[in-house]
């Protein structure tokens, strides 16, 4: 059988002995994972956060559960914990920001950096801004929903909960962003599969 043929299992698998074959891995759904990633976190950390997701998973490519062909929700269950990282991280900060009575603390740069910010969150858009209003959980289920096209049972798989869980995440996460939309701007609602 040849690369382009084997299923990831079987690619990951061969990675044991020949660690090189991993980067089949990496060919394969890189640019997905990416999107997903940038789509939740920004530019600014997405393409870090993405180029961890695959150190993680090369780390740990002898935990990966051979009886599914497909590596994508694996993948994105590792993803769907750096992004709730870099979303506690951001939390972190604000409280620590808030510590200071919103004074921040001037560094080298500072007025670049806060340039940057603000046009990163133009990029980032308005669905990254009601994600961030999700309680985790939510903001994890329909991140791969939304963000990445994964199917309820390919969350499943990658969260480890069952459908039924996921299935009511998503509901109570739909309720909660369809109240943060505005009334004029239903548009959203389809746009975004919520």
């Amino acid at each position: 059988m040849s690369r382009a043929e084997a299923t990831d299992a079987e690619v990951i698998a061969a990675s044991y002995d020949d660690p090189e074959r991993f980067a089949l891995i990496f060919r394969r759904h890189y640019r997905t994972v990416y999107r997903y990633v940038v789509s939740a976190v920004g530019p600014d950390d997405g393409p870090d956060v993405a180029a961890e997701v695959f150190v993680r998973a090369f780390a740990a490519r002898h935990r990966f559960d051979a009886r599914f062909r497909s590596a994508r929700p694996w993948l994105f269950g590792i993803a769907a914990h750096l992004v709730r990282d870099v979303y506690r991280a951001r939390e972190r900060q604000g409280r620590a920001l808030g510590h200071l009575g919103g004074r921040a603390v001037p560094a080298v740069g500072f007025e670049d950096d806060a340039v940057a910010r603000v046009d990163a969150e133009d990029r980032v858009g308005p669905i990254g801004t009601l994600l961030g209003s999700l309680t985790p959980d939510q903001r994890d289920v329909v991140g791969l929903f939304a963000l990445a096209g994964l199917s309820y049972e390919e969350i499943a798989q990658a969260l480890g909960i069952p459908i039924g869980t996921v299935k009511s995440r998503l509901t109570r996460a739909r309720r909660r962003l369809r109240n943060l939309i505005p009334p004029d701007d239903e548009s959203s609602h389809e746009e975004h599969g919520i």
